[in-house]
């Protein structure tokens, strides 16, 4: 599946869905792809800095992992195409306007939104605004 292209098809239909939990950034100088597997992060990016984790906030508890702050996750339902063009600017700028923070990760099928966790209901409410 390519998932859709269409901006009015895809804004119509975003369906956005809160994740279970909380999350939090974490950077790791030195380490590498597959480290720190025991945090269970969602997600991984390597950058000249270190490795960034998005992990569970229990588990980053627990392993007393150092973060700045704590995140919601949204989840955008609609199976948008990684080649969609103007989506993230779209949801973006609507956060932008209820002067929300956002913080994007897409996945092969959907786009993942970052929220500061006390700032989730209204970033639902935000993107509810697009149906």
């Amino acid at each position: 599946m390519s998932g859709e292209t269409d901006l009015n098809k895809l804004l119509a239909s975003l369906s956005p869905k809160p994740m279970p939990g909380e999350y939090v950034f974490a950077s790791f100088p030195d380490a590498a792809y597959g480290d720190h597997a025991a945090l269970s992060p969602i997600a991984a990016f390597t950058e000249s800095e270190g490795l960034t984790l998005v992990l569970p906030k229990q588990k980053a508890d627990q392993h007393n992992v150092h973060y700045d702050a704590v995140f919601c996750g949204i989840t955008l339902e609609v199976h948008s195409s990684l080649e969609a063009v103007g989506m993230t600017a779209a949801f973006a700028r609507k956060l932008t306007e209820h002067g929300l923070s956002a913080n994007v990760i897409a996945g092969f099928y959907h786009d993942h939104i970052f929220v500061p966790a006390a700032d989730k209901n209204r970033a639902l409410s935000a993107l509810g605004e697009f149906n």
